[in-house]
């Protein structure tokens, strides 16, 4: 499908450090992605503001480049501020694609690494039908994507990616059951037109993902 956006000069371009809410800086979690702060230099002040009070108030944070070129002023400007961004969470889910142009580096160690050294704790990156790599300080390995027969539309496929993967982890779940859910949550996605429509409830998480999940897991345990 093709997607339109008519960001630049938007009510949210006008976001600013004043729009934070005393409210906002109560919750548990702050997801935060490349978008806003390319929007505007006072949408971007407030990102910055935003991050840095979450994680001072020992809130964890989850960082998404959601790379948006055309809306910088140069490539150069981007790389430089969205790598300040991602240095303030705990978690940075970029695609691979978006890493290397970040990074420099091609590999995925290399680039989770990168993350690794300016302060994540955890760096999952996208890999398409191929699934995700994931790395902390501790581990690091590749999760096989979930198999799609057809493909109808992509957008909204990484922020259902985000949504398995934040809410395992607030959950307190192992990465690596994280990652599943997130890659679970990702094929169903593309499933569907439009960028929520193929969003799972919670009951259809428990039934349908957790079920699967206890499968696989008596599986591996039986054949090792």
């Amino acid at each position: 499908p093709q997607v339109e956006y008519f960001r630049r000069g938007s009510a949210a371009s006008h976001l600013s450090i004043d729009s934070i809410a005393p409210a906002l800086l109560e919750a548990r979690h702050l997801h935060a992605t490349g978008i806003v702060p390319a929007l505007s230099a006072t949408a971007r002040e407030m990102s910055f503001e935003l991050m840095t009070r979450m994680r001072e108030a020992g809130r964890s944070l989850s960082f998404d480049p959601n790379l948006r070129p055309s809306l910088w002023t140069s490539e150069s400007a981007m790389i430089a501020q969205i790598n300040r961004l991602a240095a303030l969470a705990h978690w940075v889910l970029p695609g691979l694609g978006e890493g290397r142009l970040l990074t420099g580096f091609d590999d995925p160690a290399d680039i989770a690494a990168f993350y690794l050294d300016q302060g994540a704790e955890i760096v999952v990156i996208k890999l398409g039908a191929d699934g995700a790599y994931y790395r902390t300080h501790l581990d690091q390995g590749v999760i096989a994507g979930v198999p799609v027969a057809r493909v109808v539309d992509t957008v909204g496929a990484g922020d259902g990616f985000a949504v398995g993967l934040i809410s395992a982890l607030l959950e307190g779940r192992a990465i690596t059951e994280a990652v599943q859910r997130a890659n679970w949550i990702g094929s169903r996605a593309v499933q569907s037109r439009g960028d929520m429509e193929g969003l799972p409830t919670r009951t259809e998480l428990l039934a349908e993902f957790e079920t699967a999940y206890r499968e696989q897991a008596r599986s591996h345990m039986g054949s090792s």
